[in-house]
């Protein structure tokens, strides 16, 4: 399923190579990320960051196709009812695929799907990698403020569509009342 999707995301990106216009970008920043959903009430944000590489693909003046490439550590802190606090430690390569829509020249929008690979999971130094799911679905939106052409930062917000883990999922109730990963970034980006 990971080949799949990830060979879909390469041929829509070669795909747009002959558009309008193409342009290479780093970024990175920081994360606020905490878990919602199923019985995580008690759950913290915490702080992490994210890095990577994009392209801006213009299709038209005002609209641009974004696929990135981030590392992302994101995560909670959850709240013992025996008054221990633990951290859940999870590292993503996180996969956007972003419609972007520039309002004005300095402003613009975004949303679009995110597939993400767990690369490693831990809560307290123990893993437990082998307890959660390998690939994370989300959606995106956002927005940007250019400052140059080549300078803009952006906030962008990932709600979670998968659960983290299949344990004790039965029924459709089960998977929409599961813990997801929420991610609210703030990033810097610079385009060559």
């Amino acid at each position: 399923m990971k080949k799949i999707i990830l060979c879909a995301i390469a041929i829509m990106t070669f795909g747009f190579t002959n558009a309008q216009s193409t342009k290479l970008g780093v970024k990175g920043g920081l994360n606020l990320s905490t878990l919602v959903g199923g019985d995580v009430e008690s759950a913290k944000s915490v702080v992490g960051f994210h890095v990577g590489g994009f392209a801006e693909i213009k299709i038209v003046e005002k609209f641009a196709i974004q696929p990135e490439i981030l590392f992302s550590t994101q995560g909670t802190k959850v709240e013992s009812v025996f008054g221990n606090d633990f951290d859940l430690k999870l590292n993503y390569l996180n996969i956007p695929v972003l419609a972007k829509y520039y309002i004005v020249d300095k402003f613009s929008v975004e949303a679009g799907p995110q597939l993400g690979v767990l690369l490693s999971a831990k809560a307290d130094d123990n893993d437990i990698k082998e307890f959660s799911k390998s690939v994370d679905f989300g959606f995106n939106v956002g927005a940007a403020y250019h400052f140059t052409d080549n300078l803009s930062i952006n906030l962008r917000y990932t709600i979670g569509l998968s659960p983290l883990s299949d344990e004790d999922i039965d029924d459709a109730d089960d998977f929409y009342d599961s813990a997801k990963n929420s991610n609210l970034a703030l990033s810097l980006a610079y385009k060559f």
